[in-house]
């Protein structure tokens, strides 16, 4: 029962998280910097898509942490880098340059990348370059308001888990 009710008060944490956070774009900004998580989510494409225009910079530790995903096997390393490349095909048919920055990471930042080691070069690139940033990650997210980075966060979409019960036994029959 206390599980429950700290997984349901972590919840409401972060319904209430996201109230202060946009998924809006203004298309006078053209300097953009992309998280991980938007890449692996396919979000940046849609965005290209629907408008967004400029440089996307796509910092060397994202292409890091995608390619060590690839090489472990897994599949939104592959998705990430398959979405990376497509930028290529869109700079063509949309105004867009992507473009690579900073330094991959070092032994010490991905040691500590689940304390936010990566996350905090991502937002630095921001900040070098007076960019807003694109991200899925909830705690990137605000922690990019905390330092005044414009924010575009989107939320990616959770998978539905069936419900077991009853009805969900007489289904698999």
């Amino acid at each position: 029962m206390f599980k429950n009710k700290k997984k349901m008060n972590s919840q409401k944490i972060k319904t209430r998280a996201r109230r202060t956070l946009s998924s809006d774009f203004v298309k006078a900004k053209n300097v953009y910097v992309v998280d991980t998580s938007a890449i692996i989510n396919r979000f940046i494409s849609k965005l290209i898509r629907k408008g967004i225009q400029g440089k996307i910079i796509i910092p060397n530790a994202v292409i890091a942490e995608l390619e060590n995903l690839a090489n472990k096997g897994r599949e939104e390393g592959f998705i990430g880098l398959e979405e990376i490349a497509g930028f290529h095909k869109l700079k063509q048919n949309f105004p867009i340059q992507p473009f690579f920055q900073g330094a991959r990471p070092n032994e010490m930042q991905i040691k500590f990348a689940k304390s936010g080691e990566i996350d905090s070069v991502i937002r630095g690139i921001a900040i070098l370059n007076k960019a807003v940033l694109i991200t899925a990650d909830l705690v990137q997210a605000k922690t990019a308001q905390a330092y005044d980075i414009p924010v575009i966060f989107l939320k990616p979409k959770q998978e539905k888990k069936p419900k077991k019960g009853l009805f969900s036994f007489f289904q698999k029959r």
